[in-house]
């Protein structure tokens, strides 16, 4: 039972915010491309970063198979004479990031095996604690949350919207789907401020979103800085100006940095 009443709503971006995935999905995106260019070109993380600021590429097949176009198209040819299959695409990237076996979490094997977390059960009980309310709402698949959530966090039963329930970002729907729940599971006081933490400008284009689409409740949107951009300081503050100009009213290098106190001082402004 939370110790205080429930005053706000917290909803989590799960990749580069719960996880570190610049060794997984990142990696297996990168393997995509390198792949499907015949070794010709391996995006960096910068040019994913790049890519991922056009606030229009959340889902990582499709980020995949743009940077493949993208090459090719530099090389004179035309996008449509490719020949792409995209469901051969994301068959070779789902086997570089969960393993040979991709329906099967049980044998799981690949690159989501050894993706570092950066955030604990601990944190969440904190913020029960604290009188706010949880849930995530992520462009990664149902199979992939769940398997970070609940296998390797050991949350029990996290309210989650995932790829496969809702339009992708920087679509809300998927974020009202997630306060919605919670409000039925816990019911709720009607109209609660929800903050939502995401490392992307798509997840910041989605709070500026949401505020469109109901004005009635108050909508924050707090930016976690991936830990692949806090390994070099100019690329670091490039990143929070980045995220600063699209709206993050505070940017923070951990989302265990958004603690209740920094909540309702947020929602309290």
């Amino acid at each position: 039972m939370p110790s205080a009443p429930i005053q706000a709503i917290a909803i989590f971006d799960i990749d580069g915010v719960l996880r570190d995935v610049g060794g997984s999905y990142r990696r297996a995106l990168a393997d995509t491309v390198e792949h499907y260019t015949q070794g010709h070109y391996r995006p960096s993380q910068a040019d994913i970063d790049d890519l991922k600021a056009e606030g229009c590429w959340n889902n990582d097949w499709e980020g995949s198979q743009e940077l493949v176009c993208r090459y090719f198209e530099a090389q004179g040819q035309e996008r449509s004479q490719l020949g792409l299959v995209y469901e051969d695409l994301v068959d070779f990237f789902q086997r570089r990031y969960r393993g040979p076996d991709p329906t099967d979490p049980d044998q799981w094997t690949g690159y989501i095996c050894q993706e570092p977390l950066l955030v604990d059960a601990d944190y969440f009980a904190q913020l029960t604690d604290a009188g706010i309310a949880w849930g995530f709402f992520s462009g990664a698949t149902r199979g992939s949350a769940q398997y970070v959530l609940e296998r390797r966090i050991g949350l029990v039963d996290p309210i989650l919207v995932a790829m496969e329930d809702a339009p992708g970002k920087p679509d809300p729907t998927g974020l009202f789907q997630v306060v919605a729940q919670l409000e039925q599971r816990a019911t709720l006081p009607a109209h609660l401020p929800v903050i939502y933490a995401g490392d992307t400008v798509a997840d910041l284009q989605t709070v500026h979103q949401a505020r469109q689409q109901q004005p009635q409740r108050s909508w924050h949107a707090v930016g976690i800085l991936p830990p692949h951009v806090q390994t070099d300081a100019h690329y670091q503050a490039d990143y929070v100006t980045l995220l600063t100009q699209h709206g993050a009213e505070k940017v923070l290098p951990s989302v265990r940095d958004l603690q209740g106190d920094l909540v309702h001082r947020l929602i309290q402004a």
